[in-house]
């Protein structure tokens, strides 16, 4: 084993070409040559980013497709008001508060490859019994079970990663799950579309076989993923033993994981820790203006583009090219980020998008103009996610204290998703939505100020850390400092 302050040395300065790693009980040696990075990143990609992404994919389909349905007449035969509507979103969001902190503690305990799938088949469940109801009430009881098994998956999601990527690996990963959101948006809006096509088979309206589909769907995917997403690193049937070592050493060096174990061992004093970090409460801010924009324009893109005009089975499909566009978006913002190892500029740019794309919606009247700013607004919005989660879940160590900053920072955008599910119904009538738009480039302003506040500490504290490191006489540092010990480096 290494001496603490070589691990501190080379956290600074990337992987040396042989070292020895502990690797469960024995000594490995490990090549860390680019044969090996390939290997050992390909092989976690295959797995755990693919079988993820669809994880993602289902969890946006499952809570948006009730835009979908809207459009496809569900508020008309349940006859709800737009009040009615709006409790439906806002009921969805209430048990997420509650689910994502003890998921996320819960994550390590249960075992991911046990919890997800869980999860997932009992969400799916609920989605599909969505199809039968025909009444207000039974409608809020499956959006409180679908927001009570769904609202941890985002957190737990983005935890799991965080134990298998080194932090500058992270946001490209993120990415590729988190463009989901976007494959979703555009392909709800191709499959509404198709299922709409069933209406009256059965007995029931195109919008209840939507439910139905994508809810067993969910089920069946949730049962074979049962079988197929791997353990943490350190149980992962996927790695050998060595590839196990590489990859374990990588995230030490990286200051992703612990050098001692017992760091990440549970204790509430590290999750109280998180409300101490000014940079987790800027992250905080961040995620509560990206919370308003985000359920706003995802939830009612469907009737946002139905009174511009189409209608039907056209407003399903106009829904596409946007979100298409957001996907590419998503994934170049992520690989510039990943590569220069910048989240704050990306968010930055995200934000001036936001507000150009809010802005033409509501100073212009034309419907080409106003069509075109869900370009900037959805791209924005969508480019935006991965930056700043992966910002949280870089810069907050060790296990607890991340577990908790993630938790705490996906609470912070379903408070402002909660507000925003009012924002376009009765606060907000169409055709205009002007007080929406209004509170929208607000907060896209907001967003973008908060990025900046957050970019300026931490370089200033990276400086201050730099300091600490190059003294010449070196005082050691108590035990569970983590993402506050000077050794470890925040990325920007």
């Amino acid at each position: 084993m290494y001496s603490t302050q070589w691990l501190r040395n080379h956290m600074l300065e990337g992987p040396v070409e042989k070292v020895n790693v502990l690797a469960g009980s024995s000594t490995i040696s490990v090549d860390a040559d680019a044969q090996l990075q390939r290997v050992v990143w390909r092989k976690t990609d295959l797995c755990v980013i693919a079988t993820l992404t669809i994880f993602y994919l289902l969890s946006w389909l499952d809570r948006t497709n009730l835009g979908n349905a809207r459009v496809a007449g569900l508020q008309t035969d349940l006859r709800l008001t737009n009040d009615q509507y709006s409790i439906s979103l806002t009921v969805t969001l209430v048990p997420y508060l509650g689910a994502e902190l003890p998921v996320n503690l819960l994550l390590k305990i249960v075992g991911p490859n046990i919890l997800l799938p869980t999860l997932m088949t009992l969400w799916g469940v609920v989605m599909a019994l969505h199809g039968t109801v025909n009444s207000f009430g039974g409608l809020l009881a499956c959006r409180f079970f679908l927001g009570l098994f769904e609202g941890g998956m985002l957190p737990a999601i983005v935890l799991y990663m965080s134990l298998f990527y080194p932090r500058s690996k992270l946001q490209r990963r993120l990415s590729m799950i988190f463009s989901a959101s976007s494959l979703a948006g555009a392909f709800s809006g191709l499959l509404a579309a198709a299922i709409l096509h069933m209406d009256g088979i059965g007995g029931k309206r195109g919008w209840a076989w939507i439910f139905i589909l994508e809810g067993l769907f969910t089920v069946v995917f949730g049962i074979v993923s049962f079988f197929i997403i791997p353990e943490p690193v350190g149980h992962c049937a996927l790695l050998s033993a060595g590839e196990k070592g590489y990859v374990l050493k990588r995230l030490r060096e990286d200051g992703a994981i612990s050098q001692n174990d017992s760091a990440d061992s549970f204790a509430w004093k590290e999750v109280f820790q998180v409300f101490r970090l000014p940079h987790v409460w800027l992250i905080l801010c961040i995620f509560f203006f990206n919370g308003k924009r985000l359920f706003d324009w995802q939830n009612f893109t469907p009737s946002i583009v139905q009174v511009l005009g189409w209608s039907g089975t056209r407003a399903q499909l106009m829904t596409v090219p946007p979100y298409a566009v957001g996907f590419v978006v998503t994934n170049l913002g992520s690989y510039i980020a990943d590569y220069y190892k910048r989240r704050g500029i990306v968010i930055i740019i995200c934000a001036a998008c936001l507000t150009a794309g809010f802005s033409m919606f509501l100073a212009s009247h034309s419907t080409p103009v106003q069509y075109g700013s869900l370009f900037l607004t959805i791209s924005g919005i969508n480019a935006a996610a991965p930056a700043i989660t992966s910002w949280v879940a870089n810069n907050t160590a060790p296990h607890v204290r991340r577990a908790s900053a993630i938790a705490c920072a996906c609470v912070m955008t379903n408070t402002g998703g909660i507000l925003a599910t009012w924002l376009l119904g009765s606060l907000s009538p169409p055709p205009r939505y002007t007080n929406a738009t209004i509170v929208l480039l607000v907060s896209s302003i907001g967003f973008g100020v908060a990025a900046s506040l957050n970019l300026g500490y931490l370089w200033n504290q990276n400086k201050r850390k730099a300091k600490t490191r190059a003294m010449e006489t070196r005082v050691e540092e108590p035990e569970g400092l983590g993402d506050r010990s000077a050794w470890f480096t925040y990325i920007l």
